[in-house]
């Protein structure tokens, strides 16, 4: 129909005309009350944005002199935190000589990798950035390098 004609039924309903698709050969309209419709949008993305995990990276702090009590204390946190559904920054702090022996730290943290095993992903290599080496893991997901045993 004409849009004049349109807008004049519109009018006489109390609602709005509203042009829903504009590229379309003719123009396609509805005939709706816009406010609540933009309202209706507004909670559908409340309500999406709610349901959303956000998935945090914490932070594990080590020295390359860790005793081995301190060791397993962290890295239980760290498979907490990775039940969590979060990722982990385990990173090393060098001070004074210690960052002549960056190796020491390399070892901390692929021995860490190690003994969590099947549980994580190294998402990034061990990375050495000023007096810091750090590398970030996450929660393997089930289908990940499982291997089943006993099917052939």
């Amino acid at each position: 129909m004409p849009p004049p004609k349109a807008l004049a039924i519109a009018k006489g309903k109390g609602l709005d005309l509203v042009e829903v698709s504009p590229t379309a050969q003719p123009p396609v309209c509805r005939i709706m009350d816009f406010g609540r419709y933009q309202y209706q949008e507004q909670k559908r993305a409340r309500e999406a944005k709610r349901h959303q995990k956000t998935i945090e990276v914490k932070e594990i702090k080590f020295r390359p002199k860790v005793d081995k009590h301190d060791y397993q204390f962290k890295k239980k946190h760290i498979e907490r935190f990775l039940a969590d559904g979060n990722k982990v920054k385990a990173t090393i702090f060098f001070r004074g000589r210690e960052q002549a022996h960056p190796e020491i730290g390399r070892r901390i943290l692929q021995r860490l990798v190690e003994e969590l095993g099947d549980q994580v992903t190294q998402e990034t290599m061990p990375r050495r950035e000023g007096n810091t080496m750090h590398t970030i893991l996450s929660q393997r997901s089930p289908g990940k390098g499982a291997v089943k045993k006993g099917v052939s």
